[in-house]
């Protein structure tokens, strides 16, 4: 999702990446930080986190910027992770090999934990300008990065022996994009709470957009394996609603999301943005073809 402030976004990730191959650092593990997180994709979280601190004002940008990077340090760590063969054992990521198969599974896993370290690194570095809003910032990131309410939760539950699909959801998808909302308000010196709906209702989507992805497109299109949900089994939307059901369902988690928009001098800056968003997320020409 390209905005006027993507290059702000994709500076603040670079200055971060810059700082942890500096030295007499591995060479290797360097390289590997770097592969991790470039290119980009759509760089959605901190595009949603940014355009929240934007709509509060960004009266301190350098904190904003400090919060977008650390927000997308911490995706690009879990998806790192994620490909390991531990997990989806994925040999694709955004159209190039992952992580561990470009740089092998040690390397794969010390990149994914250096990322997570970096991101906190970032934000305590933002301590310096401002110390309040920095530690409500590191807080609020290590909520829904570990547990019991964070990414790291979302895998755990794929070990349970009974699912429940909706805490599942929220932890593994919708927990980043809470962070997103909430972090962009704090950047800006705003309350977190009433910007956790916006969040959660994003996720959501995300996540039912991606179900139906990945039941309808192939590896080319995606960047990525494909069909990994009926392969490994996991809970989805698809599975759970059909697919003319989970477009349905992600039609009305969209319209939600718009409705509760915080108050805010930049509403309708944002709102256009969720409009926009929707019009990305699913794949509604292939849906309509495959569930004809």
């Amino acid at each position: 999702m390209t905005t006027p402030f993507s290059d702000r976004i994709e500076s603040a990730i670079d200055v971060a990446l810059r700082r942890g191959q500096g030295g007499d650092a591995p060479v290797k593990l360097g390289a590997a930080l770097h592969y991790a997180c470039a290119p980009g994709g759509a760089r959605i979280r901190p595009t949603i986190l940014t355009s929240v601190a934007l709509a509060c004002g960004d009266d301190r940008p350098e904190v904003t910027d400090a919060a977008a990077a650390a927000l997308e340090l911490i995706h690009c760590a879990s998806l790192v992770h994620d490909d390991l063969p531990a997990f989806d054992d994925a040999d694709l990521r955004r159209g190039k090999a992952s992580v561990h198969r470009a740089f092998s599974e040690p390397l794969a896993l010390l990149a994914g934990d250096s990322l997570i370290v970096m991101a906190f690194d970032v934000l305590a570095r933002a301590g310096n300008a401002e110390p309040t809003r920095a530690l409500s910032l590191i807080r609020l990131l290590a909520a829904r990065t570990g547990m019991p309410m964070g990414i790291c939760a979302g895998q755990g539950w794929e070990s349970e022996p009974t699912i429940d699909l909706g805490a599942y959801h929220r932890a593994k998808t919708g927990a980043l994009f809470i962070a997103a909302t909430q972090m962009g308000a704090v950047a800006s010196g705003q309350d977190a709470e009433p910007w956790e709906e916006l969040g959660a209702r994003l996720g959501e989507a995300f996540q039912v957009a991606d179900d139906l992805r990945d039941a309808v497109l192939d590896q080319r299109e995606m960047g990525k394996p494909a069909g990994q949900d009926q392969r490994l089994g996991r809970p989805n939307a698809v599975a759970e609603l059909g697919l003319d059901g989970a477009a349905r369902r992600l039609d009305a988690i969209l319209s939600g999301a718009i409705a509760s928009i915080p108050s805010c001098p930049g509403e309708a800056m944002l709102a256009e943005l969720v409009t926009q968003y929707a019009r990305k997320l699913a794949p509604r020409s292939a849906t309509r073809q495959k569930g004809a």
